[in-house]
């Protein structure tokens, strides 16, 4: 009887993604698209970018995490290579299923392995906040909770992590890629907390004729879709905001010591010149959309502020704030 019920779980599954193939074929049918005084407010949604089976163990691990936080109504996996045999993709469903005790975690199979699919807008997605990561970013819950906190109150900008800038090389007259000490303008993918409005602008909005050519840069260079979703928010919102994180491990930073191969398992292109190659994106996003919206922002948003002098106790300097206040 138990096989029984596991092979009708595993055919009913299959089928269910059969149709999740083409549930979404055309993202920008209003049909295909809820009723924006339906979404909810309180929760977010969490759509992991999932491409290599290597990864699957961490993938399991990072969804479960993300589904056990109150705030989190959904956990969808979009599922980008089209190569995976539905078996693995049942049996990843199955054990999901089994080990999440939170908020439901469904597996999508995308119709293509294109990056720009992740900012598909889906009627499954059921509320204003869209958690955008990746699926070797592992957050603890009470991060994520402070940052969707963040977002409530700037519902406008990209609120993540993971920061990086954009810059001007006046000599050769094109964009860079990089990282400042003191300010930003994009946020990274590994992290990124959108209102649902950004998908729609994404992927159907906007100047449509510009937008198509700038996706076909993404698709080209399969790369660089983040920083396109930064282009619009730059344009549509107010840009973006760092917040602070209690901890996060990047498995895939290609600076980690003992690396086992997480960091080039993924779909997105990390080749030689790395940032050049992001730099070139933002240069052809500037010629393609016409302009350059892109603004700095300054500053991380820190969970708490405590006392910063120093007092001596038992002999030693510590934190003032740690001394009993008579």
């Amino acid at each position: 009887m138990a096989h029984r019920n596991y092979c009708s779980f595993v055919i009913f599954f299959i089928s269910m993604l059969s149709c999740a193939v083409n549930t979404y074929s055309d993202p920008c049918d209003p049909k295909n698209l809820r009723d924006p005084k339906t979404l909810r407010t309180d929760q977010l949604t969490v759509l992991i970018n999932g491409y290599s089976e290597s990864r699957i163990p961490l993938l399991q691990s990072i969804a479960a995490t993300y589904a056990s936080s109150p705030i989190v109504s959904s956990v969808q996996i979009l599922w980008g290579n089209p190569k995976t045999p539905l078996k693995i993709l049942s049996l990843l469903s199955q054990n999901l299923s089994i080990a999440s005790p939170g908020a439901p975690i469904a597996v999508i199979r995308q119709n293509s392995d294109s990056l720009n699919s992740r900012f598909n807008p889906r009627r499954s997605i059921s509320t204003r906040a869209v958690l955008i990561c990746d699926d070797d970013v592992e957050v603890d819950t009470k991060s994520v909770e402070f940052a969707f906190a963040m977002w409530s109150k700037n519902r406008d900008k990209i609120v993540g992590f993971f920061a990086r800038s954009h810059d001007l090389d006046i000599v050769n007259r094109r964009w860079m890629y990089t990282m400042h000490s003191d300010k930003y303008s994009i946020v990274l993918t590994k992290f990124m907390i959108v209102r649902i409005e950004f998908l729609y602008s994404y992927r159907c909005g906007g100047d449509v004729a510009a937008m198509a050519k700038a996706r076909e840069v993404v698709d080209r260079r399969r790369n660089c879709e983040d920083i396109l979703m930064n282009f619009v928010a730059a344009e549509e919102g107010e840009g973006v905001m760092v917040v602070e994180a209690e901890r996060i491990r990047d498995y895939g930073d290609s600076r980690n010591e003992g690396r086992s191969g997480v960091e080039s398992a993924g779909l997105s292109s990390r080749k030689k010149d790395h940032r050049k190659r992001r730099g070139e994106c933002i240069t052809e996003f500037h010629r393609v959309l016409g302009r350059m919206p892109l603004k700095y922002a300054y500053g991380k948003v820190v969970r708490g502020v405590g006392e910063q002098g120093l007092c001596e106790k038992g002999g030693k300097l510590v934190l003032c704030d740690h001394q009993i206040v008579d």
